[in-house]
């Protein structure tokens, strides 16, 4: 059965890639006498090739394509790290507690709606420096799922779980470890799923902005400057295919420690 399943995903996986680049191609024909074509499939995979020479290349005239993914993955994991940090304490507190939960939650909904790129020039005023600023941008956008998530799930906790709790006498730390965390880590799990996810969206944007070594200054440098579309879009394909490998590795992450076997 898991093996039928398995198949089946990947029919629909090359299905929907089939039917992406069917439409792509007849956007392309469309476009063909347009002032600023969309290129096809076949004329963007040569250039493809070309930016795939030497993608470790990390010299100071040139800077390989995976040399600039790992430049923003890194940033990425730097700033949903520290924005993980934040978010699950905050996010344990409020679920546990309707005190801080009522004098926290107006903030974190005035917040968090505010647009990534709002939060970048702020950023840069702090650190003075771009680098700096982008990190500070995904920190800011990506603690939200986290902290909601969690709070939600510690304020979840049923009744009969505390109760156990207070009959077995454990300590505050022994409550967290053994009955709190436990029962919230799902929860905690699906908002980190949703952070990287959220994280990694943003950081595209911040390094259109602050520039250096990055997929989102290749979008706009190497790209949109230079005039080439093919790698506008060999970039968002990277930047999608990298964005499904993070999501699927926290969708393993989330089944495993889920109740629902």
């Amino acid at each position: 059965m898991k093996m039928i399943y398995k198949m089946q995903s990947v029919f629909y996986f090359i299905g929907g890639v089939s039917l992406l680049i069917l439409i792509w191609q007849v956007i392309a024909v469309l476009t063909k006498n347009n002032q600023l074509p969309i290129p096809g499939p076949a004329q963007t995979f040569l250039v493809l090739e070309e930016v795939m020479q030497n993608p470790m290349e990390d010299s100071p005239d040139h800077k390989g394509i995976l040399v600039k993914l790992f430049s923003s993955l890194g940033r990425v994991f730097l700033g949903f790290s520290i924005g993980s940090i934040i978010a699950i304490p905050l996010g344990i507190l409020m679920g546990n507690n309707k005190f801080w939960m009522n004098l926290l939650n107006p903030i974190v909904q005035i917040l968090r709606p505010v647009s990534p790129l709002a939060w970048f020039p702020l950023g840069l005023l702090a650190l003075e420096s771009a680098e700096g600023a982008s990190v500070f941008m995904v920190v800011i956008t990506s603690l939200w799922p986290t902290l909601i998530n969690t709070a939600f799930g510690v304020s979840t906790l049923p009744q009969d779980h505390k109760n156990v709790a207070k009959a077995f006498d454990f300590s505050t730390f022994k409550y967290i470890t053994k009955v709190m965390l436990p029962f919230a880590f799902p929860h905690i799990i699906t908002g980190l799923r949703l952070a990287i996810g959220v994280a990694w969206m943003v950081i595209v944007a911040g390094e259109m902005l602050s520039g250096g070594i990055g997929l989102g200054f290749f979008v706009w440098d190497d790209g949109f400057n230079a005039g080439s579309t093919e790698k506008i879009i060999i970039a968002i394909f990277i930047i999608g295919l990298v964005g499904l490998l993070l999501d699927k590795g926290f969708n393993l992450l989330q089944k495993r420690f889920s109740y629902d076997k």
